[in-house]
């Protein structure tokens, strides 16, 4: 599949760049220094990565827009882009290159997030249930997150307009469940309903709804698909 071949290239590249390795060892740092030293692990007794998994969906804002600032934003600044879109390569191919390269990268930066658990596990008796619940659904909460910030780093040509953008739509998003307290009560379930954090919340407590799972997705797709519409644009311009 082409898209996967790009997506290969794509994470290859980021290595090639100290911005990876800044950005996932700040990941580390703010994600463990959360748990280990600014807040209590053990909760009633018990060893818990629920303060890992709480901080995260915010960390995640600022986390998943640094991933893909540079996906289009820098191909369409230094004019690599057009020559992108000059290969055998469908618009829809090209955004899920770029949206399974920067996933992927995610995804390296959780599996070394593992040495929490592991740790927490030598210190008290952990539940892993929820630790797989909550890792699943960081995955799926970071991949709706990186389609959003792909589709601002598809709209502009600047770096840090496309961080700027990203945070603040995942920022947004972010913020949509905690308005659910200040809604009209005949909104409350479409506001809760379009909520990362409470899905999120769920997953993290291990309980697995394929609703959730979906809802990610979707967003995963439809983001793809709107960044593939932007290439799409700039192709007949």
């Amino acid at each position: 599949m082409k898209a996967l071949t790009l997506a290969r290239r794509e994470l290859a590249g980021m290595f090639n760049l100290p911005i990876a390795y800044l950005v996932v060892a700040a990941f580390l740092a703010l994600s463990g220094a959360y748990l280990f030293v600014l807040q209590p692990f053990f909760q009633n007794g018990k060893a818990t990565l629920r303060p890992f998994f709480e901080f995260a969906p915010f960390l995640f804002t600022l986390f998943a827009p640094a991933l893909t600032m540079r996906s289009l934003a820098e191909e369409r600044r230094s004019g690599t882009l057009d020559v992108l879109l000059s290969w055998p390569l469908g618009d829809g191919q090209v955004a899920l290159g770029k949206f399974l390269g920067a996933l992927g990268l995610l995804v390296v930066a959780l599996v070394l997030t593992l040495a929490w658990p592991l740790t927490v596990s030598q210190l008290g008796a952990l539940d892993w249930g929820p630790v797989w619940g909550g890792y699943l659904g960081l995955v799926l909460l970071g991949g709706a997150y990186l389609a959003l910030g792909l589709v601002v780093s598809a709209a502009t040509s600047n770096q840090i307009i496309a961080f700027i953008g990203g945070f603040l739509l995942c920022f947004a998003v972010y913020l949509v469940g905690r308005t659910a307290a200040g809604a009209p009560a005949w909104l409350v379930p479409w506001v809760e309903g379009l909520s990362f954090e409470r899905r999120f919340a769920q997953l993290a407590r291990g309980v697995i709804d394929l609703r959730d799972v979906v809802f990610f997705l979707s967003v995963m797709v439809a983001g793809v698909g709107v960044t593939a519409e932007l290439l799409g644009a700039r192709r007949w311009r």
